[in-house]
């Protein structure tokens, strides 16, 4: 069969004959390939060999890990297909070669067989819960951040049935607000506009266990999306604006994530009061009135990222929220009360109470606060309850072990009564003599003459 050039520029550098067919569609960029190889030059001189290894080599499609020929060659290759590829020095290792196997400007042959491939993982902890397959890359080499307004075209389906099919446009980070996955979101961050691409999503970044009722999707469901990458617009970066842009842009973040926490989307209100602390934390000099209101904001997101964080059961993220605003302000109501009930959901009543003191000190008229301490104070006294019955029923334990130790040594102790010792040997009757009568009838009476009489020896 004649070989078919692959190259780009059609100049043959990149020549494959298929020797065996394969099955299916054929990998893209970003996938993890698993092929066997055996290299040769022209002469036939073999200078490598997966197989020879007993072990198949893995590279990532496309991303220039491996020679050029080979980006090209095996992304033509279906799963079980073996091809031979022969190589241009231009597309292999140039002019330079790769001493000492390989010759300068030499033309390379490789009998290839591709065993399969994995979508290339997306997901944050490298789990393969969130793969990606390219059906057509992307232009530039940009890509959206959280912040950004992206335009996207997506298509849902869950056992090859469609559920959702749209256009949609939102801004990256809380697309849960226009029922947006998060897979979908966390994969975006890596397209190129005008991308295409295919994502196998896990549960966990999918619907979860709750499922999707509306489009029929059980608990734990994995799904598949195809999503078109339009357009996107990045956020204005933060190093490039004024003091004043940044308090504004603070602001408006800011009235964003209350809307949330009314809404109770509890973690979308962090993820933007996150944002609303960056705007602020940036190396800018907030001068008079600016500095009262970058001060302000950042007291009134950080009581507000506590209360967010206790209504997430977050109570570690809580407190330290609150801590954060007691050094702007150490008598701050709010942040003290907040910190108690942190404290409280950290199970640390005796802590917590000394908040809620603090509380009642700044506000004498707090009632809330009052009940609260005599909520610690019952949480304290059952605890101690519990404590000393812990501690009873361990004095218990160990005074039942010890009493058993206490039995067993008096057990191993010879008792002077009984057995050998008790019933006495011949061995220790004076001279080792035989038992009388007398003491045949009384086991546990040694007479200490010799003889068995009356008359009694060495008195």
């Amino acid at each position: 069969m004649a070989g078919i050039d692959l190259s780009p520029a059609k100049d043959n550098g990149v020549l494959k004959e298929i020797i065996k067919e394969g099955q299916g569609d054929t990998p893209t960029v970003g996938c993890k390939v698993r092929v066997h190889y055996t290299g040769t030059l022209l002469d036939g001189t073999k200078f490598d060999s997966s197989k020879d290894r007993g072990k198949p080599f893995k590279f990532d499609l496309g991303r220039g890990s491996v020679i050029k020929a080979w980006d090209i060659g095996v992304a033509s290759m279906k799963k079980g297909e073996v091809a031979i590829l022969t190589c241009a020095p231009e597309y292999a290792y140039g002019k330079s070669g790769s001493p000492p196997l390989i010759p300068p400007d030499a033309t390379l042959k490789f009998e290839v067989e591709l065993i399969g491939w994995n979508g290339e993982d997306l997901s944050p902890n490298k789990d393969k819960s969130i793969e990606r397959y390219q059906i057509v890359a992307g232009k530039s080499y940009a890509n959206p951040e959280d912040g950004a307004q992206v335009n996207i075209h997506l298509v849902g389906k869950y056992n090859g049935q469609v559920f959702e099919d749209r256009d949609v446009e939102f801004c990256l980070g809380e697309g849960e607000v226009v029922g947006i996955v998060e897979g979908v979101e966390i994969a975006l961050k890596r397209f190129l506009k005008e991308e295409k691409s295919r994502l196998i999503i896990k549960s966990k970044y999918a619907f979860k266990e709750q499922g999707n009722a509306e489009f029929n999707i059980p608990p734990n469901a994995d799904v598949e999306y195809e999503v078109e990458l339009k357009n996107f617009e990045k956020e204005t970066e933060m190093w490039s604006m004024k003091s004043s842009e940044k308090i504004e842009q603070a602001k408006m973040h800011k009235e964003k994530g209350t809307h949330y926490f009314k809404s109770n989307r509890f973690n979308l209100a962090i993820k933007v009061y996150q944002k609303v602390l960056k705007y602020l934390s940036v190396d800018t000099d907030f001068e008079n009135d600016l500095k009262l209101e970058k001060n302000n904001l950042e007291l009134t997101t950080h009581l507000n990222l506590a209360l967010c964080y206790l209504k997430t059961n977050e109570h570690l993220l809580a407190k330290e929220s609150c801590d954060k605003v007691l050094e702007l302000d150490s008598q701050n109501e709010k942040a003290l009360f907040r910190r108690g009930l942190a404290h409280l959901g950290l199970a640390s009543p005796e802590i917590a109470i000394k908040d809620f003191q603090e509380v009642i000190k700044v506000e004498p008229k707090n009632t809330i606060a009052s009940k609260q301490i005599l909520i610690c104070n019952n949480l304290i006294k059952k605890q101690l309850a519990k404590e000393k019955k812990l501690y009873a029923n361990m004095f218990d334990k160990f005074a039942q072990e010890d009493k058993q130790k206490e039995e067993e040594k008096l057990k191993e102790q010879p008792d002077v009564m009984h057995g050998t010792l008790g019933e006495w040997g011949q061995e220790e009757r004076p001279g080792g003599r035989d038992a009388t009568a007398f003491e045949k009838e009384n086991p546990n009476i040694l007479m200490l003459n010799a003889n068995g009489t009356d008359e009694f020896q060495n008195m």
